[in-house]
């Protein structure tokens, strides 16, 4: 199953950006959805889940205020709002399904990966 992540770029911080992942509705269309990043000599870390049918969202603390997950099962696409962006934003993003209906933080469960968009946020 394949994931397609896009709408990375480069940025100046304080600006946004919105990514999107186009999922495999037979395989996602019931399952929670989630974005993870990983930043250049560091581990991949939580940043945002959404549960099935997007009642219930959970943001990690350092993008708390400033992204908004969200989803369109219709379209079968996966969103990231990335407003009032950082330079410790940048990093690659990956958008992941998880096992479940529910919303995840932890990696482990989500069995679906996307390949990855990159986001620069310049200073």
């Amino acid at each position: 199953v394949q994931l397609q992540a896009y709408g990375g770029g480069l940025v100046q911080a304080g600006g946004s950006l919105r990514l999107s992942c186009v999922t495999p509705k037979r395989t996602t269309s019931n399952n929670g959805m989630g974005w993870f990043r990983q930043a250049p000599g560091k581990e991949r870390e939580f940043v945002a889940t959404i549960n099935w049918n997007g009642g219930n969202t959970n943001y990690a603390d350092s993008v708390k205020g400033r992204f908004t997950i969200s989803r369109d099962n219709a379209k079968n696409t996966l969103y990231l709002q990335m407003n009032s962006l950082k330079p410790e934003d940048t990093a690659v993003y990956y958008c992941a399904a998880a096992r479940g209906a529910w919303s995840s933080s932890t990696a482990r469960d989500y069995h679906y990966w996307g390949q990855g968009t990159q986001v620069t946020v310049s200073s």
